[in-house]
């Protein structure tokens, strides 16, 4: 499941634990690893919650901007859990489409220059020039809304990171309960965890 021991159960390993149950259903893999700094961890979701509560960004909006993110990286963990995500506001071909960045009539002219933004963040930062921002400005987010993208993607990047490195695989249940699209779109990356086979409730 990852390439670390497992942490020490303190009070507030335990707690993350919890929440994390209380929040997917299950306790996630990456949640593991998180777990030697459990403040972190909720420092870290609560400045993301933050940033995404305030913002013009939708739901939509950054489903795409993490799938792109994600998918770029070849980062299997967050491309199931947020394509599933996308597919549920979008549809499973929209969603499809940018895990595999392919065109796809679905795929609005926002949601094209949100994902040619992201995966130009994780490519080369550097190599971003005034007409990529211009392209965003026509697909009518404003400038506030172009900061919000970037942020939201680069914390994206650093999390996925740290999942990838520690060596965190996909948990059996995201990749059940993904559409088939996102699922076959998902051909990179750590393999999902082994779905338990003994007869456990699934």
């Amino acid at each position: 499941m990852m390439f670390l021991s497992q942490p020490e159960t303190t009070d507030a390993v335990a707690r993350m634990y919890e929440s994390n149950q209380a929040a997917q259903g299950f306790v996630m893999n990456l949640a593991s690893a998180w777990a030697w700094r459990p403040d972190v961890f909720e420092s870290f979701a609560a400045l993301r919650s933050q940033l995404a509560s305030g913002s013009s960004l939708s739901k939509r909006d950054q489903a795409v901007l993490v799938c792109a993110t994600a998918s770029q990286l070849q980062d299997s963990y967050c491309s199931l859990a947020w394509g599933k995500a996308l597919a549920a506001e979008a549809g499973a071909a929209t969603a499809a489409a940018v895990l595999t960045d392919r065109e796809d009539a679905t795929l609005t002219g926002r949601d094209r220059a949100l994902a040619a933004w992201a995966r130009k963040l994780v490519e080369d930062p550097n190599g971003t020039t005034p007409s990529d921002v211009e392209a965003l400005r026509a697909a009518g987010l404003d400038d506030r809304a172009i900061f919000e993208a970037t942020v939201f993607a680069a914390f994206r990047l650093a999390f996925s990171t740290v999942n990838d490195a520690l060596g965190a695989n996909p948990d059996w249940q995201l990749a059940d309960t993904a559409p088939a699209e996102v699922r076959s779109a998902v051909a990179y990356g750590r393999p999902p965890q082994a779905a338990p086979d003994d007869g456990a409730p699934r």
